[in-house]
């Protein structure tokens, strides 16, 4: 084939950058983007916390993440046509610094009012800089490495979400000394994040661009989204449904969930919640090489997806080990993300891919920030609680029956793509 699927670089930037520096830039862009994770996910191991020794009910908790998806729904199509237009390098290091600053807001202020003005100002920032990141990897890497680099780059991520999980364990002290303290080392987690991706920036503009100037888009317009194709938008709908049944459960109430309804202590379920994004570290690379191998992209989504409403089944209708439920939802957290942004690129212009993408995280922040504040407000219609664990059955059910209707969604966008081979992206 000679056309250029989307996602990869022009014929004439290829090697451009060197092999060492693309990889070292890969390397990079993980460990900020698992910084950002670890911020985000730095809520739910202090959810008991927070109502304990602060009052707060769950639709506060649930909040607390929402909020930071709200400002998304407006500013990510802004975000995605700034990179198209100035770079991922310059957006990256602008919304790393608002993470940082949000971070910060959240831990060193005890009122609620002011711990979710530090959630949106983190939520301001950090979705435009993971798309600020995948955009830098589908320019660096040449469309044979695709589907690996997004997915490695995604699985290292993930190991910032492992350690926020895993941080009752490695840092009781801490969480021994009340809510602040696990907070406060987010922080500082940010920070890292902010110097790694100081680092890859400067890397990455040092000789020129990867790509050429003939390549900069045209003024962008909002008809353009109209162009994009069916299979766009039904990859977008599952987007949302899968994310925001998957981030809204995993990263605000799972670990409540598991103390009050199976009996584990924080430090145990913090470590069950993590052994997801333990599995997604190892997973989700070796899933994204098979992706590029093979070319089934539509047919492993399906499977994917499939596998969260099942999770959901078992943990809701069943006592089985939380195991079972916690592989399925890790192996569905790890084939989902390792092929849906690698297909997404392929369905649209290089140079519209980051307002493309910009405008799915647009409507999906707008639905993980809904599944968060329905999932806290049917919590506390329902009494859900340590001595009430059936108050949970609803929050269930809601999270069953948007992951089924995201799995068939699935299956249509399996049927209009089948194996998509490199087929020309549509012009831009």
């Amino acid at each position: 084939m000679n056309e250029r699927p989307a996602g990869s670089l022009p014929a004439g930037a290829r090697g451009a950058v060197p092999d060492w520096r693309a990889w070292t830039i890969l390397l990079l862009l993980a460990a900020g983007l698992g910084g950002n994770f670890y911020v985000y996910d730095s809520i739910g191991p202090v959810a008991e916390l927070l109502q304990r020794q602060r009052g707060f009910s769950d639709t506060q908790i649930g909040l607390l993440n929402a909020i930071y998806n709200l400002p998304n729904v407006v500013l990510l199509l802004a975000g995605g046509v700034m990179i198209d237009r100035h770079g991922a390098a310059r957006v990256s290091l602008l919304t790393g610094a608002l993470c940082l600053a949000g971070a910060a807001l959240t831990a060193f202020n005890s009122g609620f009012a002011a711990m979710a003005s530090g959630r949106l100002l983190f939520g301001i920032g950090a979705e435009t800089f993971n798309l600020a990141a995948l955009a830098a990897v589908a320019q660096v890497f040449a469309q044979r490495h695709l589907a690996f680099a997004m997915a490695f780059s995604l699985a290292i991520g993930r190991l910032g979400s492992f350690a926020a999980d895993m941080s009752p364990t490695w840092f009781a002290g801490a969480y021994a000394d009340g809510w602040q303290a696990p907070l406060a080392i987010a922080v500082l987690v940010a920070a890292g994040s902010v110097a790694a991706t100081g680092a890859w920036c400067g890397l990455a503009r040092a000789p020129r661009p990867w790509r050429p100037a003939a390549q900069r888009p045209a003024p962008w317009a909002l008809r353009e989204l109209l162009r994009l194709g069916r299979a766009y938008w039904l990859m977008l709908a599952l987007c949302v449904l899968w994310y925001a049944v998957i981030i809204a459960f995993r990263s605000t109430f799972a670990i409540k969930y598991f103390q009050d309804t199976r009996g584990l202590d924080l430090a145990h379920a913090g470590a069950m919640n993590s052994y997801v994004f333990l599995a997604a570290l190892f997973a989700t690379p070796a899933l994204g090489w098979l992706c590029d191998r093979t070319g089934h992209a539509a047919a492993l989504l399906v499977f994917g997806a499939l596998l969260l409403p099942l999770a959901f089944a078992v943990l809701a209708l069943t006592p089985w080990n939380l195991w079972i439920a916690t592989a399925l939802i890790g192996v569905s957290f790890s084939l989902v993300p390792a092929v849906m942004w690698p297909l997404a690129s392929r369905l649209v212009a290089p140079e519209r891919f980051g307002t493309a993408l910009g405008f799915m995280w647009v409507v999906q922040n707008l639905g993980i920030a809904g599944a968060n504040v329905v999932a806290g407000a049917l919590n506390d219609r329902a009494g859900a609680g340590a001595l009430h664990p059936a108050g949970y059955q609803p929050m269930m059910a809601f999270f069953g029956a948007g992951s089924a209707l995201g799995a068939g969604l699935a299956v249509l966008l399996w049927r209009r793509v089948g194996r998509m081979q490199a087929a020309p992206p549509p012009s831009a």
